[in-house]
């Protein structure tokens, strides 16, 4: 009877998505953690994707720079997250950035089944451009939550991730080695004196 009412509830209800945007260090893996651990308090079936390149601290977690941590699936492409998401009521998305463009395809398709969608990732890249599918992600999402960290330059508040390791690579997995955050004037400082 309950599996038939959860079923029942599934089919009436309305998905969405909301995207946690941010630049490093500034908590979007947290804040995708807390809002999974809830749904998961209110019984809800959740799945969490990360893309396979991001094995930073772990290859089958995600994992937030202060060590919290939750199981996740690792996938190559957005297009694996449609066929593992089964009958799920809650999918979290970690690293949104590394994926492919068609995730912003993926992401309405899975709200238009009626599913709540959370996505964590990077809104620019070292150069300070939108970032991979993260642009579309925003424009077609209910609720788009930007996250600060804090300048480790000044202080101030940071939206800007610095890469301070010498690559043109645009993508470059790495932590509190190859990045940190900074504000805006700090990050145009920092540029000029490469």
């Amino acid at each position: 009877m309950f599996l038939e009412n959860r079923q029942n509830n599934r089919n009436k209800r309305h998905g969405w998505i909301e995207v946690i945007c941010g630049s490093m260090f500034s908590g979007k893996t947290e804040e995708l953690l807390r809002r999974l651990r809830r749904a998961r308090i209110a019984r809800q079936n959740v799945e969490i994707f990360k893309p396979l390149v991001d094995r930073r601290y772990s290859e089958e977690e995600v994992v937030s720079h202060d060590a919290n941590s939750i199981r996740c699936t690792p996938v190559e492409s957005s297009g694996n997250i449609l066929l593992l998401s089964g009958n799920t009521d809650v999918i979290g998305i970690d690293e949104a950035q590394f994926f492919d463009n068609g995730l912003v395809d993926v992401c309405n398709t899975l709200a238009g089944q009626g599913i709540r969608v959370i996505i964590a990732g990077l809104d620019m890249d070292f150069k300070g451009k939108p970032f991979g599918p993260m642009p579309g992600l925003m424009a077609c999402a209910e609720y788009v939550t930007k996250v600060h960290a804090i300048c480790m330059q000044c202080g101030d508040l940071a939206h800007f991730s610095y890469r301070f390791k010498a690559s043109d690579r645009l993508v470059e997995v790495g932590a509190a080695e190859s990045y940190e955050a900074v504000c805006r004037n700090c990050y145009h400082q920092l540029n000029r004196s490469k």
